[in-house]
């Protein structure tokens, strides 16, 4: 089988690249993984910014349709103490820039978007390998094959199409997260929903600390924030729910309960989330037939642009395309021009996770608040 251009990785990137390739009449196939586009869960808030995440929605030309999924006042932002005090309490007033939506509702606007059949669903690339004069064959793990002339790796932290340009391993930042859901939270849990608020709360310490998101009907994203090595999170036991949570609850006595309850009360098993980061200043020489965007360019530890930078590489990349018809070279050459400078700034500009949870947290957060 042969397509012009495949990408690999049905997430935001990988979609909104197929998506204003579609608006320029370019044709294209995204093979993902995951069986379905209901496999499993797609993660929380996203706050779109209008810098990055917007443009690459009105290049979609889902700009409008995007407003419709906004959660009004999730921008709101409250920091507390270990005993629940409130230290900051910012308002969404509506002039914040960075609207919240569900990523996963966001995924959905964009694979509706695609004619149908631009995904293939449970295709797990198995390898990769260059054939020569710019095509690459990508064998997926049923033994099906396809050959494209313009390969893109939209496949995240672990991509499998990064090795064809770039030796970089991801690396472990020190810092992991366990996310859970505290469902209906407004009335099976209503003092810890009061304690959240209307957006995002963060109680935090040095080395540790807990984050949640007020979604949609009520529910309640809760993350708990460990410095930790990783042999420490290794022995979190996932396969049993209730020694996970009191090993984890562990590291917070002395908390406030209804801070607590974001660990003990929740309504879904515990999932570990270590964050790995790419180098800073990852870039790799110009490899006929193939480029990456999103994670697979540039992972950075979670500070809001990862989802953003992803659908604007989707967007910048389907530009260059169909402003150089005939000639990927030339596509990828502009397009890499300009990613390697935006993504090291990116990273520059964004703060990082473990300086969040540093000896100086939570006063350095409220300097800077001021």
């Amino acid at each position: 089988m042969t397509s012009d251009v495949t990408i690999i990785g049905a997430g935001l990137g990988g979609l909104t690249l197929a998506r204003v390739l579609h608006v320029h009449g370019i044709p294209s196939t995204v093979y993902e993984a995951e069986a379905s586009p209901t496999a499993r869960a797609q993660g929380g808030l996203l706050d779109i910014r209008e810098y990055n995440g917007q443009p690459a929605l009105r290049e979609a030309g889902l700009l409008d349709a995007f407003q419709d999924l906004v959660l009004a006042g999730r921008q709101a932002l409250r920091l507390m103490d270990r005993d629940g005090k409130i230290l900051l309490d910012v308002p969404d007033d509506g002039t914040g820039g960075k609207p919240e939506v569900l990523r996963g509702e966001l995924r959905r606007l964009l694979l509706d978007s695609l004619p149908a059949g631009t995904v293939r669903w449970g295709h797990k690339v198995r390898t990769v390998r260059p054939l020569g004069a710019g095509r690459h064959e990508v064998v997926f793990a049923d033994g099906a094959t396809v050959v494209t002339s313009l390969l893109v790796g939209a496949d995240g932290a672990w991509s499998r199409v990064r090795p064809l340009l770039s030796e970089a391993v991801p690396t472990y930042t020190g810092v992991s997260f366990v996310e859970s859901h505290l469902l209906d939270g407004d009335h099976r849990h209503p003092r810890t929903a009061r304690m959240v608020g209307g957006g995002t709360l963060m109680a935090l310490e040095p080395g540790k600390g807990l984050l949640a998101h007020r979604e949609r009907d009520g529910n309640l994203h809760a993350w708990v924030m460990l410095a930790r090595s990783r042999e420490w999170i290794d022995g979190i036991d996932v396969t049993d729910p209730a020694r996970a949570t009191a090993r984890i609850r562990g590291e917070f006595d002395g908390w406030a309960p209804e801070l607590t309850a974001l660990i003990t009360e929740g309504d879904t098993p515990p999932v570990v989330r270590t964050l790995h980061t790419l180098p800073a200043d990852h870039r790799w020489d110009r490899t006929p037939g193939v480029t990456l965007l999103g994670d697979a360019a540039h992972l950075t530890g979670p500070n809001g642009e990862g989802a953003n930078l992803a659908m604007y590489d989707g967007a910048a990349l389907a530009r260059a395309v169909a402003a150089h018809p005939g000639d990927t070279e030339a596509a990828l050459t502009a397009y890499e021009r300009d990613l390697f400078p935006r993504s090291a700034a990116s990273t520059a500009e964004s703060p990082d996770i473990r300086e969040i949870l540093g000896d100086d947290t939570p006063w350095s957060l409220l300097r800077q608040a001021g």
